[in-house]
C-alpha cells in the first residue's frame, strides 16, 4: 500500500484546497476545447473529470495548473485569482501519466527537486524526503533511477515529489494510463486510501469510468468542452441527465418512447413505466441498465413490459448476457447474474418479454 499510518492531521477536514472555476474557456483559433466551464471542488474533495478524448478534460486541468492560460474566465483557489499565475507559484501538486521523473536523477533526487527548487534547507530536505518515502514504500528504493524501477514504483515516486513540498490540491492527469490492468486497480485503491489518509483537495482527468466512479466524491462528465453532469458516482450511474451520460457511463438500453398526459408509450404502442418522468407530451427516450432489465417467457401477462424474442446468450463468467429483439425491431440487453439466475429463463429462438422495476428507469428528453 501506499500508506499504512494515517498521520493526526489526516483524520481532520481540509480547511484548504477550495478550488473555483468561473466560465473556463480555452480557444485554439476558431476551435473551443473549453467552453465556459464552471465548477466548485470543497476543500478535501476528490472530484474525477471524466469524458473521451477532445472533451476538454485535460486542457481544464492544465489551466487549473498553470500550464495553459485561459481565453476568459477564473481559476480561484480558496478564493484567491490564480488564473495567470505561473505554475511555480500557484503551490499545486501535479501528477503525470507519463510520471515526469528526471532520469538522472535518484528516487530521492527526484522527490527533492521541489524543495530545493524553493530553497529549503538541506537537513529539512533530507527529513521530509525521507519521510514522504516512506509513506510510500519506497524508502529502500531512495537510490534507485527510474530506469531500475517498475511502472508502479515510477507512480510513487510522481505521487511522493507531488506530496513533499505539501501542497493544498492535487492535481491528476490520468496518471495510471500506462499501467496494465491489474496494476492500474491496486493503484486506484492505493490512491482512493492516499486521498482519505492525507484529506486534500484531489482533482483527477481519465476517460476511465470504472476509475472515475470507484476513486471519486463526485464525477464531471464532460463532452465537447463542457460539464454535462456534475453528481455523486451512484447518481452519475443511475440518474443521468442526459443521453450523452447515459450512454458514455456504463452500458445502457435506449427505447424511444413518446409522453402523453402522464403516459409512457413503447415503441410498439406498449404500456411502459419509469418512477420519474418529465412532464409535457412528446418524444423522450427510456434508459435502462442491462442488469435492471429482466427478461421472462412470454407465457405470463404483465402490466408494463416490452415483447420480443430472444436472438443470443453470451457466457461473460460472472453472469450471462442475453440479446433481444423488440416486435418493433429494437434490439436490447440483459444481464443476468448466474449465481442468482432462475431456472426458466428463455432460450435463443423464445418469445420473451422485457421489464424493469419503475425506480430503474429514467426517461430523458435531452
Amino acid at each position: 500500500m501506499l500508506m499504512r499510518t494515517q498521520s493526526r492531521s489526516s483524520t481532520i477536514a481540509s480547511e484548504t484546497g477550495g478550488i473555483a472555476l468561473q466560465n473556463l474557456q480555452k480557444r485554439y483559433g476558431a476551435f473551443t476545447a473549453v467552453d465556459q466551464v464552471s465548477l466548485s471542488v470543497a476543500p478535501g474533495e476528490f472530484i474525477s473529470l471524466l469524458g473521451p478524448s477532445g472533451s476538454g478534460k485535460t486542457t481544464t486541468l492544465m489551466m487549473i495548473a498553470g500550464f495553459e492560460m485561459p481565453s476568459s474566465g477564473k481559476v480561484l483557489v480558496d478564493g484567491k485569482d490564480i488564473t495567470y499565475l505561473p505554475p511555480h507559484r500557484r503551490e499545486l501538486g501535479v501528477i503525470f501519466q507519463n510520471y515526469a521523473l528526471f532520469p538522472h536523477m535518484t528516487t530521492a533526487e527526484n522527490v527533492a527537486y521541489p524543495l530545493r527548487m524553493r530553497g529549503m534547507a538541506k537537513a529539512e530536505i533530507e527529513t521530509r524526503v525521507r519521510r514522504i518515502l516512506d509513506q510510500v514504500h519506497l524508502g529502500a528504493l531512495a537510490s534507485r533511477y527510474p530506469h531500475q524501477m517498475s511502472g508502479g514504483q515510477q507512480q510513487r515516486v510522481a505521487i511522493a515529489r507531488a506530496l513533499v513540498f505539501d501542497p493544498p490540491v492535487l492535481l491528476l492527469d490520468e496518471p495510471l494510463g500506462a499501467l496494465d490492468r491489474k496494476l492500474r486497480e491496486h493503484l486506484r485503491n492505493e490512491i482512493k486510501t492516499l486521498h482519505k489518509e492525507v484529506a486534500k483537495t484531489m482533482i483527477y482527468v481519465t476517460h476511465d469510468q470504472d476509475e472515475a466512479l470507484a476513486m471519486s466524491d463526485r464525477v464531471a462528465v464532460m463532452h465537447e468542452g463542457q460539464i454535462r453532469q456534475v453528481s455523486a458516482p451512484q447518481d452519475i450511474y443511475r440518474r443521468p441527465e442526459d443521453l450523452f451520460v447515459a450512454g458514455f457511463v456504463g452500458e445502457v438500453n435506449l427505447v424511444p418512447v413518446k409522453l402523453s398526459s402522464g403516459s409512457i408509450v413503447g415503441p410498439a404502442g406498449e404500456n411502459l413505466s419509469a418512477a420519474q418522468c418529465p412532464k409535457g407530451d412528446g418524444d423522450a427516450t427510456l434508459c435502462v441498465r442491462p442488469e435492471n432489465l429482466h427478461i421472462e417467457t412470454a407465457t405470463r401477462e404483465v402490466s408494463a413490459g416490452i415483447k420480443g424474442h430472444i436472438t443470443g446468450t453470451t457466457f461473460v463468467g460472472d453472469a450471462t448476457i442475453f440479446e433481444l429483439r423488440t416486435e418493433a425491431g429494437l434490439h436490447l440487453t440483459s444481464k443476468v447474474l448466474n449465481i442468482t439466475q432462475p431456472k426458466t429463463l428463455p432460450a435463443v429462438g423464445d418469445a420473451c418479454i422485457a421489464t424493469w422495476h419503475p425506480q430503474d428507469a429514467t426517461v430523458l428528453t435531452k
